[in-house]
């Protein structure tokens, strides 16, 4: 399938053309980028390098409807909303990378974006682009929103429990480390290296518009509504994001319930992995060993002293965080095995 990338300089535009030019089935033809148009993207992605001869294009929806059937779209919050209806009217199935689709409800978006969605009769028709949860609606789907990636952590987390009512669905508390490459591409004085290096920095801790995304699809789940405590903290690290997650049991839980609930939920699940070994330096889930694929690595603790349930989700953010994802959407979509293009294991060091 002949496949286009809009907004292909960022980091996570980086990621898609990665994993996209080493894809079978996929073709990459056009990637478009405002600022570069004319470069050849291994002038902007250096490690692309022989891979590709592509230049970076103008953003023209009708030579994009030409050259591609399928796009993915890496664009900034609020800058889809108003391009996605002009690819859809051309026919071109869209993965959209940003969060302009994610939530269902119009009214969301003024409280945890402030501004009014331009489209809001697409977002009924967007499938949230997390293949666990949405797997029927990504196959069928023409537009999907790809979520964000702390807030993939946390779904992938917590769904078990609270589709089984194991725990307290009001007093859920999540703690986020999150490497640099989170922030995007664009410098500022928080990603300065003099500032970053050497700290951790929590940043949006009450109020982050994650909340909306996770509480949406986790009420999906369950008659309770659930109610999410968010922080995340900025580390230094480029990488990855692990999701410490604190919850409250409800009633006498042992670790074998737990065990049961997490591997019912994720049968055949070809990109979860369980980590809680007794030995070794990675006994519980780390970014480190992720970095690079698709892969969410989950474990947990069972504190029986305060009938607490600690959940561990490791992922890497530009990958199943993101591009990973993305192109796992699409896999689904076009009927492959979803493991296609994604098969890469994670690099060790890193």
């Amino acid at each position: 399938m002949k496949v286009g990338v809009i907004g292909g300089s960022g980091y996570i535009g980086g990621e898609l053309i990665r994993i996209l030019l080493g894809h079978p089935d996929v073709e990459l033809t056009t990637v478009v980028s405002r600022q570069h148009a004319g470069k050849y993207v291994h002038k902007v992605h250096p490690n692309l390098r022989s891979y590709t001869t592509l230049k970076f294009s103008p953003l023209d929806v009708d030579y994009v409807a030409k050259t591609c059937e399928v796009v993915f779209t890496a664009t900034p919050h609020g800058s889809s909303k108003d391009l996605v209806p002009e690819l859809l009217k051309s026919n071109l199935k869209t993965i959209d990378m940003s969060a302009d689709f994610r939530l269902k409800n119009p009214q969301d978006y003024p409280q945890w974006y402030g501004w009014e969605h331009s489209n809001p009769q697409l977002l009924s028709m967007s499938a949230y682009g997390l293949p666990e949860l949405h797997r029927e609606e990504i196959r069928k789907a023409d537009l999907i929103a790809v979520p964000g990636c702390m807030a993939t952590s946390t779904i992938l987390a917590l769904a078990p429990p609270v589709r089984d009512n194991m725990i307290e669905k009001e007093r859920i508390v999540v703690d986020l480390k999150v490497g640099s490459s989170g922030s995007g591409s664009e410098p500022s004085i928080a990603s300065h290296h003099p500032e970053r290096f050497g700290g951790v920095r929590p940043y949006k801790t009450i109020g982050h518009r994650h909340i909306a995304e996770v509480e949406q699809e986790l009420d999906q789940l369950t008659t309770q509504p659930v109610m999410i405590s968010f922080s995340p903290h900025a580390v230094n690290s480029v990488r990855g994001i692990l999701a410490t997650i604190h919850v409250f049991l409800t009633q006498e839980t042992s670790e074998l319930d737990i065990w049961k609930s997490y591997r019912s939920f994720y049968k055949s699940e070809p990109f979860i992995r369980f980590v809680k070994d007794r030995e070794g330096l990675y006994r519980l889930p780390d970014p480190k060993v992720v970095v690079g694929s698709n892969f969410c690595d989950i474990g947990f603790e069972l504190d029986n002293h305060v009938n607490r349930l600690v959940i561990f989700s490791a992922i890497d953010n530009l990958v199943k965080g993101a591009a990973g994802q993305a192109v796992q959407c699409l896999n689904i979509m076009y009927g492959l095995d979803e493991k296609t293009g994604l098969k890469t294991p994670p690099l060790h060091p890193a």
